[in-house]
């Protein structure tokens, strides 16, 4: 925070954040949307579909009404058209091409296998592709255990998901564009918003839950004129799901000759390197090599849970009979809510 009111107090011409930050600096009278005379709002589906809508709708209300607005999505659902109607002045709807619509030069294939069979059709894979390959898990545990089996098949492999920190996301990405790991496994939080070069294969081990996401997943390759390959597994149970993203693309996905698939591997067991936990309230953390860390008690969880009381009794005090002006660069947490310690 302390950054961003410097680069603030500097007056800058164009601001980018997330919904949640710049409504914290609205609300906190650090930044004053008054003059903007553009406002741009870039995977605005994305930002209804995660719970942004009220903090969207409380950006839009400090901006002048007198301004151009510009919503940039790959999907335009109902909610965005009403939004659009409601806070344009004329909008004019520009389609590069029609919603759900897949790269030209992105082969697509499908394979219907079983469970025990996807491990298996992934060997056989990236044996024969050797170039970079991004594979989209449905859940978070799922990439680290589709991870864990990549490099138990001797790949280099790195995972990006919601239980990664923003460091190792960095470290993740960073390695997976200098081609340190060839193969990196990814929740949708990578199907949008990473520019990767050259990425030869996607495959989805996982179907997506929405049937959208498709769309976004295989447009990792493909990009800027180049050609891309796009695999998807589905099992036997999930042909509905695969007629609803075909609705989407107009188009029925190629099916695939199942190949004769190598033995069956042993699924290597986890460790805290890759599947970190979080350690419980009242435990230090002690990092190692590859951000893990393990977790030492300090306390009961009763005397704990009394402190943190204690904490919050304090706070909630201090905060009521706080005469700071309403002009303040601080945070505070509302009263009740514990801040986060750091153990060094």
């Amino acid at each position: 925070m302390k950054m961003q009111l410097n680069m603030l107090r500097n007056r800058p011409h164009i601001i980018i954040g997330t919904p949640g930050r710049l409504n914290d600096h609205i609300e906190q009278r650090t930044l004053k949307l008054d003059d903007v005379r553009t406002l741009v709002l870039d995977e605005a589906d994305r930002m209804l579909d995660m719970g942004f809508e009220p903090q969207i709708r409380r950006i839009l209300a400090s901006v002048p009404k007198d301004r151009q607005t510009m919503l940039f999505s790959a999907t335009m659902p109902s909610e965005i058209i009403g939004m659009a109607n409601s806070y344009m002045k004329t909008p004019v709807r520009v389609e590069i091409a029609l919603a759900g619509t897949a790269a030209a030069n992105v082969e697509q294939e499908i394979f219907f296998v079983s469970r025990d069979e996807k491990g298996r059709l992934l060997e056989k894979l990236l044996q024969e592709y050797r170039g970079s390959v991004l594979v989209f898990s449905r859940t978070k545990h799922g990439a680290s255990k589709i991870a864990r089996l990549i490099r138990s098949m001797g790949h280099n492999s790195a995972e990006i998901h919601s239980d990664r920190s923003l460091a190792q996301r960095r470290r993740a990405l960073d390695g997976f564009k200098t081609g340190e790991f060839r193969i990196l496994v990814a929740t949708d939080i990578a199907a949008r918003g990473i520019d990767v070069k050259n990425i030869e294969l996607v495959i989805n081990y996982d179907l997506p839950d929405v049937a959208e996401d498709y769309v976004h997943r295989i447009g990792r390759t493909g990009r800027a004129g180049a050609s891309g390959k796009a695999i998807s597994f589905a099992m036997f149970d999930q042909r509905g799901d695969v007629k609803a993203i075909e609705r989407i693309l107009r188009k029925s996905l190629p099916i695939g000759r199942v190949p004769q698939l190598p033995p069956a591997r042993a699924m290597p067991a986890a460790t805290r390197e890759f599947e970190p936990q979080r350690p419980a309230y009242g435990q230090k953390r002690s990092y190692g090599s590859g951000g893990s860390y393990n977790a030492r008690p300090e306390h009961s969880s009763g005397y704990s849970n009394a402190r943190r009381d204690d904490r919050s009794i304090k706070r909630g005090v201090s905060q009521s009979s706080s005469s700071q002006p309403a002009r303040s660069f601080d945070f505070q947490a509302p009263a009740g809510k514990r801040q986060p310690r750091i153990h060094t």
